[in-house]
């Protein structure tokens, strides 16, 4: 038999299984509390930090995607200071990124209030955008360091190693050993990284050729190597 827990999240008292994390039972209850790092098919690590709650008697926010529901806990999804966190966040990412293509996100900017004039000394986080291989390109410039690209390219599904955290402090970004290029590290161009990549820091090529201008017939060529046929 499953153990469970009872505790109020809301004010809403709720038995919840035991080992469950407040995400999970706050979803279960039909409760929308916001994720960024957090994806179902890897490992939660509490990045973000969007998707604080308040909990009585701890001294901090608690990040929902991990910590485990307990016995007795008050949990408060949506309290003024629980607020005040995700558009302080919210705001920090605007003003340092770029995510005109993050659309979860934007939609979260509009919910929570937050304007991404805030912190307008903030320095951008600026790339060049790296075109190494047939199959993706990776625009740095949009990435907020989820995480989740390193995680499925990792233990959480391809065991492959090619990507992980390059650099330290502001100039923390995601890179390949040695900076090398994608076809000359252990990637094996399966494209789980491109599907977990919130923000459009990781995008098909086909879809970044046809955003530059290219015919869906020009990048069948380029992808053959076939000469394109002149007109008649």
């Amino acid at each position: 038999m499953t153990e469970t827990v009872n505790l109020t999240i809301d004010g809403q008292e709720v038995s919840a299984e035991q080992g469950k994390t407040l995400l999970e039972v706050a979803r279960e209850m039909g409760k929308n509390i916001p994720t960024i790092c957090f994806h179902d098919a890897t490992t939660a690590n509490a990045l973000c930090r969007i998707c604080v709650v308040e909990v009585e008697g701890q001294r901090v926010l608690q990040p929902a995607c991990i910590v485990k529901a307990g016995a007795g806990m008050k949990v408060q999804t949506r309290s003024e200071k629980v607020i005040r966190a995700r558009r302080t966040i919210l705001e920090m990412l605007a003003s340092t990124m770029d995510l005109s293509e993050a659309a979860e996100i934007q939609q979260m900017m509009i919910e929570y209030g937050a304007s991404s004039e805030r912190f307008p000394d903030a320095e951008r986080r600026e790339s060049e955008v790296k075109d190494d291989n047939p199959m993706y390109i990776r625009d740095y410039s949009k990435c907020l360091l989820c995480w989740r690209c390193v995680q499925v390219c990792a233990e959480d599904a391809q065991y492959t190693f090619a990507i992980n955290f390059d650099g330290r402090g502001f100039e923390t970004q995601i890179g390949t050993f040695f900076d090398k290029a994608i076809p000359q590290t252990s990637c094996v161009m399966c494209g789980q990284c491109v599907g977990v990549c919130p923000t459009g820091a990781l995008k098909p090529k086909r879809e970044f050729l046809l955003e530059q201008g290219m015919s869906p017939s020009e990048i069948s060529v380029m992808n053959t190597g076939r000469k394109q046929r002149k007109p008649r």
